[in-house]
């Protein structure tokens, strides 16, 4: 499935109180992820979830961020993490996804964290503008989405 057919991502029902949601952005390239925001804010705020946001320096500052949110003293039920990297000619592409997305994934799972990644990994900026555009498919909303889905898990299982 291409982001051309994918289903667009619609708002989860979820139980309980409104989940506070915290998105950690690598806004390097700022007209993308602000794409990105805007989807994930938007599905957050039709779900009646209310949100934070917060700025890093670039993709591989994505998971410090959120290690540092779970030794915050406010409490989030859910992250979303929204960056985008674009391959050049260098290894650094390969070095910076890998890194961010286990990174990502090793703090989620170290601390249970209900966590939808938005990260565009992308050969061209045109595809990274493709998937961040708010008048179709955007990676931000799905993220969102996928976080909101994670917290609904975690109510139902007993683990919020």
């Amino acid at each position: 499935m291409s982001t051309e057919d994918a289903p667009l991502p619609t708002p989860p029902r979820l139980d309980g109180p409104s989940p506070h949601i915290l998105i950690v952005r690598a806004p390097y390239y700022r007209e993308v992820v602000d794409g990105l925001s805007e989807g994930a804010t938007g599905l957050l705020r039709a779900a009646g979830a209310t949100f934070e946001v917060i700025d890093v320096a670039g993709a591989f500052e994505l998971p410090q961020a959120l290690r540092i949110a779970t030794r915050a003293n406010r409490r989030f039920d859910g992250f979303v993490a929204l960056g985008c990297v674009v391959k050049g000619e260098t290894d650094h592409y390969d070095f910076i996804c890998q890194a961010t997305m286990t990174g990502l994934m090793q703090v989620s799972l170290q601390f249970g964290l209900a966590m939808g990644a938005g990260l565009l990994t992308v050969d061209t900026l045109a595809q990274a503008e493709a998937r961040s555009r708010i008048d179709g498919f955007n990676k931000g909303a799905e993220a969102a989405a996928a976080a909101l889905l994670q917290v609904a898990a975690a109510r139902r299982l007993g683990a919020s």
